[in-house]
């Protein structure tokens, strides 16, 4: 069957994009993962669709990824295919103070067209490390922006195979969370809102907010970003800082000392440490101040 599975997909899109019991640890941000069955990466909506119909006449499990800047992936792997909208979707174009992305576009790359634009709006964006499709399926934020300040609408496959563009009205963006995500969509691409600006006034509130983050947070390390969601009325970082657990480690997970909402690979990290990290951290803090920690990486495969 493995073998028939491969052969459909590279008859559909190419044999030089699509692999084998590929690494995962190549294509997270944590630099964790075992093998994926198969590891596809289409460069269009088309070919995608395709994937997806694949896999589903084969009864083949699939998951979609960017960047992999949110995701944990087992040590044995994933027993199915991953279908990577990443770098082969990752088209950009801007028109008048609206910009047209595809889903695999990275967050800092449309906020260069923006910058090279004079277009203002998406600079909270510019160091978030994803791609647009996950910022829209996470109605991304940061330094008190977020995907649905910017979206006009969004371009998804849904769960039936059919193509279809949501408006902004109908994505019921919230925290973290959005239709795309209850409904388990697929990103395809999206179009943004901005506004004409001052390219120096850009160019320096994207400078002021890189240099944030790299004072900040643990960019020097393999993460996989913020590990937990905020909980209402609290910090996370703060949290855990408070109970005591800066520094704290499984192996070669870490809590980041720079910033406690950071798990960071220090090494050669596994993801059952990783995991193992992540319950013991959110049951001391449980313990201490009665706050339920909710994972905000995602986790790919058997723990």
């Amino acid at each position: 069957m493995k073998q028939r599975v491969y052969e459909r997909l590279v008859a559909e899109l190419d044999e030089k994009r699509v692999f084998l019991s590929e690494p995962m640890k190549k294509h997270t941000t944590f630099r964790i993962g075992g093998p994926a069955d198969y590891f596809v990466t289409p460069k269009s909506g088309e070919e995608v669709e395709r994937a997806v119909a694949i896999c589903k006449e084969e009864k083949v499990p699939y998951y979609i990824v960017g960047n992999g800047s949110n995701l944990l992936v087992s040590d044995a792997g994933y027993r199915g295919a991953v279908i990577q909208i990443f770098k082969e979707m990752s088209g950009v174009q801007v028109r008048e103070d609206s910009i047209q992305a595809q889903a695999g576009a990275s967050l800092a790359k449309i906020a260069a067209a923006a910058l090279d634009a004079g277009l203002t709006g998406f600079e909270f964006a510019a160091g978030i490390p994803g791609t647009l499709g996950g910022a829209c399926v996470m109605n991304a934020g940061a330094y008190g922006g977020e995907m649905k300040d910017v979206l006009v609408n969004v371009t998804v496959l849904d769960d039936s195979g059919k193509v279809q563009k949501i408006e902004k009205e109908n994505l019921e963006l919230g925290y973290r969370t959005s239709v795309i995500a209850k409904k388990g969509y697929i990103v395809l691409g999206a179009e943004i809102q901005l506004q004409e600006g001052n390219p120096e006034e850009i160019r320096g509130l994207m400078n002021e907010l890189k240099e944030k983050r790299v004072s900040k947070q643990p960019l020097e390390y393999p993460s996989a970003g913020s590990t937990f969601k905020r909980p209402e009325g609290y910090f996370a970082g703060k949290l855990i800082q408070d109970t005591g657990l800066r520094g704290f480690r499984v192996g070669d997970a870490m809590v980041s000392e720079k910033h406690c909402g950071f798990v960071i690979n220090i090494g050669e990290a596994s993801a059952a440490e990783v995991d193992l990290l992540m319950r013991q951290v959110s049951e001391q803090v449980q313990a201490k101040f009665g706050v339920t920690l909710e994972p905000e990486v995602k986790r790919l495969g058997e723990f």
